[in-house]
């Protein structure tokens, strides 16, 4: 035997790696990449190509070229490792040979012990492999060989998403696994594709998966996705499919059927795309079947079956560092088509855009909403539509006597198709100077002026509070505020505590508020996150007037793993001047309700959240509001429950109710759970006379029983709804949902 010299063989032996390649397999071995000897230039290679061995010996006679000893061949993100591999140049077959690691440009590896080539690649065997897709997937054969077309077939094969050893690193049996009789991997296309696939799961084989493939790059893959099944009182036994067809790198289409036991099919399509300057999907759904009004009358006839659908859209385009555009479309044919067919529950849908264009020191918008309600006692012709909207704002640095400068311009047009139309537009100025003293308070002042123009027609004067007079108004607001706060710092309880008192004063003269509409200052509340707000009204149509005084603090406690904040605060009047703020809001009296909020956190266990407003005069709780999460995130509880006691009975908006929502899960033998959640509607007429239930109403329910590991997730869930809305009826539904990981599909 006689030894060449260790760089030509590297060279020769490069020259002859070089070729198409193969799937993390004969792909990679044929193109091996980057590393200590590269061809010159010239050569036909796609790049350069690394070889390295621990020893290279050539044998003149039979002309074998054998390189031993961690041999590693590079090429870009691909490699091949082999304890030994041999080329015989009389026939050109290449062997590789112990602990074979081949990764190829998509991540994807193959772990075998033998691999044979010719020298052009065009035929080639291995044994035993194992193939670890770049999502998590495993494929593993007894053999495997390329045929002259490129493809590599695989016999007897096995593929499984779930991990194949525990946390200890012992070997498991996966929880399913697809069993073929033949794999074929098309190189070009990247596409795993199976033929004779069954579905085996927890031991029992299952159903058979005609036309199963994958991708070996993550990629979707067209075809049709895992059937979903539901037991409804609306519509029967339930089962759906979906097509998934992958239009191209940037956009996708999903067409899902829907059959039913009790009604006609449905159908619903989803198309997205991702483009330069942003994204967007499109929805929609159709049918025809019979429809029940909101009142129970039956539409067109207890017969009739007239076309229904849904269709909801949305976006965001970002055209350069500064203008973008979102905007959502959603409009249903009818009031409780939603509801019927499970899409959603909400009680409107809202369609909205939005020119925006947001610079270092400066803000404009363009946008416009309009809302489709879907509540039983609700007409549509009531409901605003509100275009256009627009805002404008600059902020400067104040040259004067420091601080900032915010100049806002506003304009909005609300029409309704029966009731009354406004259009409103303002011009503010604000400026907001904050200072630290020496002994550490921080001291805010602000001073804020604002003209405004109204313009209103078909004003309901039944209520005294929203309409306004008819025709053109207007108003001049002008505010000036002075804000304390002095953080206390210092050790309490082995941890650190901080104690913020905080006084305010604003000042303002009075406003004309009742003589323009109120379209967007209804909702008024005293809570403690408005507590200190300069105008406590939400929106711009009302702003509180006269002079008040508020005080309060901020308490924070942290140590180790604990964290408890709590708010507490109150607001007195200094003249009595009338003001438009309704009675029971903790607001319309010269000294307010007290408010508060406290929040504990004990590390990541329990989190409890309490809102309230007490009364002044007996300390009433006059809302109650308490949010609790208690657990880890395989077992917690959460809890969560409100009461507004506000006795107010004139406005629509701000009546009273009461409500108790809890959900929870328990896990239990590892993988399994035990999950539930319900709605508790717990209001009586005293409370609310429009209200139909009388103290406690459920308003749904949900049960289930669930199996989740790394690769399934199998979960059985009942769902009874309390109240029937038109052909949304009360009832029972059974759903049966179940997703296989790294499958290429749900």
């Amino acid at each position: 035997m006689n030894v060449r010299s260790a760089a030509g063989i590297r060279l020769s032996l490069a020259r002859r790696l070089a070729g198409p390649g193969l799937l993390g397999l004969l792909v990679s071995l044929a193109a091996p990449a980057a590393a200590q000897s590269s061809l010159p230039p010239g050569n036909d290679l796609e790049g350069p190509i690394g070889f390295e061995a621990d020893q290279v010996s050539y044998a003149y006679d039979p002309e074998i070229v054998t390189a031993s000893g961690n041999v590693v061949l590079r090429r870009g993100d691909q490699s091949v490792r082999a304890d030994k591999v041999t080329w015989d140049r009389r026939s050109g077959k290449i062997l590789a040979t112990g602990n074979i690691r081949l990764i190829d440009a998509d991540g994807n590896q193959l772990y075998t012990e033998t691999v044979e080539l010719t020298d052009q690649l065009k035929a080639g065997a291995m044994q035993n492999l194992l193939i670890a897709l770049r999502d998590g997937g495993r494929l593993a054969a007894i053999t495997g060989e390329r045929d002259a077309a490129g493809h590599i077939i695989l016999s007897k094969a096995t593929y499984s998403g779930c991990a194949v050893e525990d946390d200890q690193g012992c070997p498991k049996e996966p929880t399913w696994q697809v069993n073929a009789r033949r794999v074929v991997y098309t190189p070009a296309e990247r596409t795993i594709r199976f033929s004779g696939a069954r579905l085996r799961m927890f031991g029992v084989t299952l159903m058979p998966l005609p036309q199963l493939a994958i991708a070996s790059d993550g990629r979707p893959i067209n075809g049709l996705l895992i059937p979903d099944i539901q037991l409804t009182v609306n519509n029967g036994l339930q089962i759906s499919d979906t097509w998934y067809q992958r239009l191209g790198p940037n956009q996708d289409l999903a067409v899902t059927g829907y059959l039913f036991t009790e009604t006609l099919p449905m159908i619903s399509a989803r198309y997205r795309a991702l483009t330069d300057a942003g994204a967007f999907q499109v929805t929609g759904y159709a049918t025809r079947s019979r429809r029940i009004s909101v009142s129970g009358a039956p539409v067109g006839g207890a017969q009739a079956n007239e076309m229904r659908g849904y269709i909801a859209a949305s976006g965001r385009f970002q055209f350069n560092p500064e203008w973008s555009l979102t905007g959502s479309l959603r409009l249903a044919s009818d009031r409780t088509f939603l509801r019927r067919y499970d899409i959603n529950r909400e009680d409107r849908l809202r369609s909205t855009f939005d020119l925006q264009r947001i610079a270092a020191n400066s803000y404009f918008s363009f946008s416009g909403w309009a809302t489709q309600t879907m509540r039983v006692a609700v007409r549509q012709g009531l409901i605003p539509v509100a275009l256009p909207m627009i805002d404008w704002r600059r902020r400067l640095t104040d040259p004067v006597l420091g601080g900032r400068v915010e100049f806002q311009a506003n304009s909005l047009a609300v029409t309704r198709t029966s009731g009354q139309d406004t259009q409103r537009a303002f011009a503010r100025a604000q400026w907001d100077l904050s200072r630290l003293t020496p002994w550490g308070q921080e001291v805010t002042f602000s001073a804020m002026t604002r003209g405004d123009i109204y313009h209103s027609a078909q004003n309901d004067l039944a209520n005294a509070f929203y309409p306004g007079r008819r025709g053109w108004q207007g108003r001049g607001i002008a505010l000036g505020a002075v804000d304390v706060r002095w953080p206390l710092v210092g050790a309490a309880f082995d941890g650190t505590q901080v104690l913020t008192p905080r006084v305010q004063l604003v000042a303002s003269p009075p406003i004309r508020n009742l003589a323009v509409p109120n379209e967007d200052s209804r909702a008024i509340d005293l809570e403690d996150s408005n507590l200190f707000a300069l105008n406590r009204f939400p929106g711009y149509d009302r702003v509180e007037d006269s002079v008040r005084f508020t005080y309060g603090f901020d308490w924070e406690l942290q140590r180790p793993g604990l964290r408890v904040r709590t708010t507490l605060g109150q607001s007195v009047r200094l003249t009595n001047q009338a003001t438009v703020v309704p009675d029971g809001t903790g607001l319309s009296d010269r000294m307010s309700d007290i408010v508060g909020r406290t929040e504990l956190r004990f590390r990541d266990r329990i989190k409890l959240t309490w809102r309230y407003r007490l009364d002044k005069d007996d300390l009433a709780v006059r809302r109650n509001e308490f949010d609790a999460t208690v657990g880890n995130e395989r077992t917690y509880a959460e809890v969560g429950y409100l009461r507004l006691n506000r006795d107010i009975a004139s406005l629509e908006d701000l009546q009273d109710r009461e409500e108790l929502r809890a959900a929870g899960r328990f896990a239990f033998a590892r993988y399994w759970s035990m999950f539930g959640s319900t709605v508790i509607n717990l209001t009586n007429r005293q409370e609310d006379p429009l209200n139909t239930a009388n103290g406690f109403q459920p308003l749904r329910t949900r049960l289930g029983l669930a199996y989740t590991d790394d690769c399934l997730e199998l979960a059985l869930t009942w769902r009874r709804d309390y109240v029937a809305t038109g052909d949304a009826g009360r009832g029972n539904t059974f759903q049966l949902y179940f997703a296989l990981r790294n499958l290429g599909f749900r």
